[in-house]
């Protein structure tokens, strides 16, 4: 009978079972470890890459959006009066030590949602919830700052007297901006351009409250690093 009936004498109870494959010890081949270059290989065979494939995805599609963002909002800034300036650079620079996380949070409080506006920022929010567009733009929120002020910096530190020259000659100021200013200051963009690719590589908090931590599709390098640590 069985003996985990609840009639038989033993009183026992079964918690946990094992089973097991009898085979042949002329069929059982027994195997050492790979060592070395085979032990090597063998990692890398195992390895997921699907995280450095979504971080580059993500990192280069967010460069080009904070290149173009970053020079852009440096050059119309500097075109404002000086309290105007001082404003808007507050605005540009305030992802430096404003979270993003606490910023969508800020969407779900009662007196936002309640809001005809605040509806239509949680239905936006909720669209680019979990999915991967989601990893650019915390990746753009973070690294636009870097970007923004190494432009500002160079186009500040340009000899304005060449620009005016320029003006004197029949240029507009398009013109002066897109053929004068950024070869000018290329240096200075191109120092801001590797700071911004590197903020936006290593970009884990708001990544992961935005995107979350799907595999192949939101999962990148840092946020695997921390649950494989985990």
């Amino acid at each position: 009978s069985d003996v985990s009936e609840a009639d038989s004498s033993l009183g026992i109870s079964l918690n946990h079972a094992s089973y097991a494959v009898l085979s042949s010890s002329e069929t059982t081949a027994i195997t050492q470890a790979a060592t070395g270059f085979a032990a090597l290989a063998e990692f890398f065979q195992d390895l997921d890459f699907s995280p450095l494939w979504v971080t580059l995805k993500t990192t280069l599609t967010a460069i080009v959006i904070i290149f173009i963002l970053g020079i852009l909002a440096a050059w119309w800034s500097l075109r404002l009066s000086d309290r105007w300036q001082n404003v808007f650079d507050a605005i540009f620079t305030i992802p430096w030590c404003f979270p993003l996380p606490f910023a969508v949070f800020c969407f779900y409080s009662p007196w936002v949602a309640t809001a005809p506006l605040g509806n239509g920022l949680m239905r936006l929010v909720f669209r680019l919830y979990l999915v991967w567009p989601a990893t650019v733009i915390a990746a753009v929120v973070v690294a636009f700052p870097l970007m923004y002020r190494s432009a500002r910096g160079a186009f500040e530190s340009l000899n304005p007297d060449m620009l005016d020259a320029a003006r004197t000659l029949g240029w507009s100021e398009s013109r002066v901006f897109f053929r004068l200013m950024p070869p000018l200051a290329w240096s200075s963009i191109a120092a801001g351009t590797m700071l911004a690719f590197a903020r936006a590589l290593g970009e884990f908090g708001a990544t992961l409250f935005l995107a979350g931590n799907y595999v192949g599709i939101t999962r990148t390098i840092p946020i695997a690093i921390y649950f494989e640590w985990m």
